[in-house]
């Protein structure tokens, strides 16, 4: 079966980005591997991912390798600023479930958007009363260099499809 709307697909792969910035590029850097112990798992073309990605998956079959990258337009885009905030601390309890070691700097904290869904922030200076945190998408700014393979394609069950993600092995419903 080749990966085409409608399907589950499940990928091996390694996740290196690099940065051009004033014309000097950095050296791709691995930040993510998931292998056969750890398969990735979507519904194409409601997986949220870059849609780059997945045009250069499709009509791809199990079995076969993949090694393409996406450049910083292609993948994520350079960082919005106005997704950089000062929230007061106070949003950050014990009692909202935070720990002191949660609010470090560099630490990525859980949360959700209005509508339930989960996001994080990064956090990236504690002001004392407040915290400055980035709200981007941590791969933002990076060209992406993705090497893997095809582990899985399948029909996606219709309830996938009406809820718009994996259920089962490797899916939101575990």
């Amino acid at each position: 079966m080749k990966i085409a709307k409608k399907t589950v697909v499940g990928l091996t792969y390694e996740l290196k980005v690099s940065k051009d910035e004033d014309e000097i590029e950095s050296a791709p850097f691995s930040v993510e591997i998931r292998d056969e112990e750890d398969p990735f798992y979507f519904l194409f073309g409601e997986s949220g991912l870059p849609e780059k990605f997945e045009n250069l998956l499709a009509g791809k079959e199990e079995g076969e390798d993949f090694s393409f990258t996406l450049t910083m337009d292609e993948a994520y885009g350079p960082a919005d600023d106005e997704l950089i905030v000062n929230l007061p601390k106070t949003q950050f309890s014990n009692e909202r479930g935070f720990s002191d070691e949660m609010l470090e700097e560099g630490s990525f904290l859980p949360l959700m958007d209005e509508n339930g869904y989960p996001m994080q922030a990064k956090i990236l200076k504690d002001l004392g009363e407040e915290l400055l945190l980035d709200f981007n998408h941590p791969l933002v700014g990076f060209d992406l260099h993705f090497e893997g393979s095809i582990l899985e394609v399948r029909e996606a069950t219709k309830e996938e499809i009406k809820h718009g993600h994996v259920h089962g092995a490797h899916g939101a419903h575990e």
